[in-house]
């Protein structure tokens, strides 16, 4: 009897699944298509560089400031001592602040989300509407897909939504 039910489950789950109408999308094949996309990306990849090189000068000048520091210590006077400490504290202090250009409330982020929210809203209503056009109920995206052991390219879509955002 219980293998009556269970033979039963499993073949109304197997037709109910077999029913679904599905899509697979490579949607980095479809950013990469798209050349607003490849401009932002080169954009905040040079912003991103350009920010990283502020900060590494920042701590190289602290680093740069604590060694003459250490070097000069023993002939400086105690007034002079507190004042170059301060002065290496104050520094180290602005260049860990220039550290929150990165981070998820960073200015790099910010950038971002202005550069690639809008180009992500157009592909995103792109595939929704070619699922639409082609009455799918679900879409797969393959690209860094770990658990997509396997895809029949005659359900792969990704062309043709490059094609729709055209």
């Amino acid at each position: 009897m219980k293998r009556l039910i269970l033979i039963a489950a499993f073949l109304l789950t197997a037709g109910a699944l077999s029913a679904q109408n599905y899509i697979i999308v490579n949607s980095e094949k479809v950013f990469k298509s798209v050349e607003a996309y490849n401009t932002a990306i080169s954009d905040l990849d040079s912003l991103a560089k350009q920010y990283q090189e502020q900060v590494d000068a920042k701590f190289e000048e602290v680093e740069t400031l604590y060694n003459n520091y250490m070097a000069q210590k023993a002939s400086l006077s105690a007034s002079a001592r507190q004042a170059r400490e301060a002065l290496i504290l104050a520094r180290e202090k602005e260049a860990q602040s220039q550290e929150s250009l990165f981070g998820q409330e960073g200015v790099l982020m910010q950038k971002r989300l202005e550069l690639i929210q809008p180009i992500q809203k157009r592909v995103f209503a792109a595939i929704e509407a070619y699922a639409g056009q082609a009455g799918a109920d679900l879409v797969l995206d393959s690209s860094n897909n770990p658990t997509l052991l396997y895809n029949n390219p005659s359900v792969e879509r990704t062309q043709q939504v490059i094609e729709a955002l055209k």
